[in-house]
Order: C-alpha cells, then structure tokens, then sequence
C-alpha cells in the first residue's frame, strides 16, 4: 500500500504547519497595526498567562532558540514591554514580567487577533470549531513517545 494513502489525505504535520503559516500571515496584518510581530505577539500572552517564566521557558512556548529569544526579549525589555528581573530560586537565570506597556499593547493587539480568527474559522459551525480546539489543546498536551536509538 501507499504510504501516502495510509493518511488520509495527507500529513497532518504539515497539514498543521500550512494552516498555521496562513493563519500567521493573516495575524501578522493584524498585528502590525500594534507595532508587534506575531513572536512579539505570543511573548505577551506567554508572560501574561506565566509571570515569572525564564527565557529558556519562554523560548520553549513560542518554539524558538534560547538565544533567539534573548534577542526577541531584549527588543521588547528596549520597547518597554518586558522587564527582567533576578530569579530568585537561580541566579543564574532571570525571570520575566510584562510591564504595564506591555499588558497594554496585549489588551489593545487581542481583539484585532481574535477578529482575524473569528473570519478564519467563520465556514466552520461552532461544533466543528470546538472540536478543532479540543484536538489542538490535547495535541499540546500529549505526551510523545520516546525516541528509541
């Protein structure tokens, strides 16, 4: 058999990767008008939903290198979105905190986001779109297997 028949039309992976590309373009537009990029953008969230998070964690939550997100981070410490401060449990590390700039350019960027998703997702009837949510939200939680060497 095909091993391209065996999934049902496709990759999900990339299926994934190409909505999340053209929902990206479609949110970069939006954003734009708020002075933020999309890594910008998901920075803000991740920080108003865990203050406190080190870079490395932040890094984690918007999928990019430790040292990119230094450099993401320092824009936004230089825009005065964010503010690093001493971790206390790892002096080593510091942690990170919206300031009040920031939690403003978050509340003034969310509704043009949410617009941009509400025409996106518009051809989909509310179960179809709470069941493409519930299967997102389980796939960021779901554990991967182990690689096997």
């Amino acid at each position: 058999m095909d091993p391209v028949d065996e999934l049902d039309g496709g990759c999900v992976t990339f299926l994934v990767r190409h909505a999340w590309l053209s929902m990206r373009s479609a949110v970069a537009v939006a954003l734009a008008e708020h002075e933020l990029s999309v890594q910008q953008y998901g920075t803000l969230l991740v920080l108003a939903e865990k203050p406190g998070c080190t870079i490395a964690e932040l890094g984690r939550k918007v999928g990019t290198a430790r040292q990119s997100a230094n450099e993401l981070i320092t824009g936004m410490e230089r825009a005065d979105l964010l503010e690093r401060r001493a971790n206390p449990a790892d002096r080593r590390s510091q942690q990170l905190y919206l300031t009040p700039a920031g939690h403003e350019r978050l509340s003034d960027a969310t509704p043009a986001v949410r617009a941009v998703e509400r025409d996106l997702e518009s051809a989909f009837s509310p179960a179809e779109r709470a069941t493409a949510r519930a299967w997102l939200e389980r796939m960021v939680t779901a554990e991967t297997p182990e690689a096997t060497t």
